[in-house]
């Protein structure tokens, strides 16, 4: 089998056909000039030593140079043998709170942003784990499923926010099942959560969804976000002002860690505060790292060999050759009868 690494190199070789009509012309042009020199007959007895075929070579010898280079920069490869390639990771479901409470702005530029650049710095270091994203609040909602594309987790990212769930509040145990049926059935190891929230939960379903997940093999690291000093939580759409109960006064938002805590104690997991330096996610990846991976996908490739060496080495050695033919040749007597 064969190809080319860089086809797109292969365009250059429209130079080939250009640079025949200009050495063509070229070759037109002189004879033209030197028929205006002198007349054929004396301009024959003059160029006697000189070689036309010689002439001629040399002139083709750097086109036929310059088609290997072009050949040997697309750089052809040949396939001679295939190999098996497996891909092996952990599967990962990262499970974001989105409610209103996230916009508190204790961690800047806020709870969901800081939340946000740390799940994208997270992308950047994956190395073949497998990806999901849920948005929760009131409810959870599995917006990206399993992938090994980044780049549409990404994508997904960027668009989380509140306004992606109607149901506002934060419910823990929602996300945490959202989780179990996002991960394939079957297996028992290998699967990971990272719940990234203020711990506010309003369901009062956290033990019974961590006995749920621990049951399903799920380990969950939780990164609680914010401060537990309480403050006010900003609404996007009353320009500037911030969320009020009922009775006109002001709503607070804090951190509550115990039921991260209880959540990452009883699935084998670990519980972390956010830390402006992200120290959290490294702890948390090292973890993830050192554990044991499945394999996620396999698949047959051929394997090439780079053979661009062929074709610049023939490149190169036509230009020697080039250098070392001379379009004069020796003739006894080179200049005997000339002017006669």
């Amino acid at each position: 089998m064969f190809k080319f690494g860089f086809p797109e190199i292969l365009y250059l070789l429209l130079l080939i056909p250009a640079a025949l009509v200009f050495t063509y012309y070229g070759s037109r042009r002189r004879d033209r000039l030197l028929s205006r020199f002198a007349q054929p007959e004396l301009v024959r007895k003059l160029s006697r030593s000189a070689s036309a075929g010689r002439r001629k070579l040399k002139a083709c010898l750097p086109i036929l140079a310059l088609f290997f280079l072009i050949l040997a920069l697309a750089r052809p490869q040949f396939g001679n043998r295939i190999e098996t390639v497996k891909r092996e990771g952990q599967d990962i479901i990262v499970a974001l709170d989105v409610s209103l409470s996230m916009l508190a702005q204790d961690i800047r530029p806020s709870r969901l942003e800081k939340a946000k650049l740390e799940i994208a710095s997270m992308l950047d270091l994956l190395q073949g784990d497998r990806i999901g994203l849920i948005a929760f609040a009131g409810e959870a909602f599995l917006l990206c499923p399993l992938t090994l594309d980044y780049g549409a987790a990404r994508m997904f990212l960027s668009a989380m926010g509140p306004d992606l769930i109607s149901l506002q509040g934060t419910s823990i145990a929602e996300a945490v099942e959202k989780s179990l049926q996002a991960f394939e059935q079957q297996e028992k190891t290998n699967k990971i959560l990272i719940l990234i929230t203020d711990g506010e939960d309003h369901s009062g379903r956290v033990s019974q969804a961590a006995e749920k997940a621990a049951e399903a093999g799920v380990i969950v690291y939780a990164v609680g976000i914010g401060s537990p000093a309480g403050i006010p939580i900003p609404l996007r759409e009353s320009g500037g002002g911030f969320k009020k109960d009922e009775n006109g006064n002001l709503v607070l938002t804090r951190l509550v860690e115990s039921p991260l805590m209880e959540l990452a104690e009883k699935t084998g997991g670990q519980y972390f505060r956010a830390a402006p330096d992200q120290q959290e996610l490294d702890t948390i990846l090292s973890s993830i790292a050192a554990m044991d991976k499945k394999e996620l996908s396999t698949r047959q490739v051929t394997i090439f060999d780079e053979k661009y060496q062929i074709f610049l080495a023939l490149g190169l050695l036509i230009l020697a050759v080039e250098f070392l033919i001379f379009e004069s040749r020796k003739t006894d007597g080179a200049w005997k009868g000339r002017f006669e």
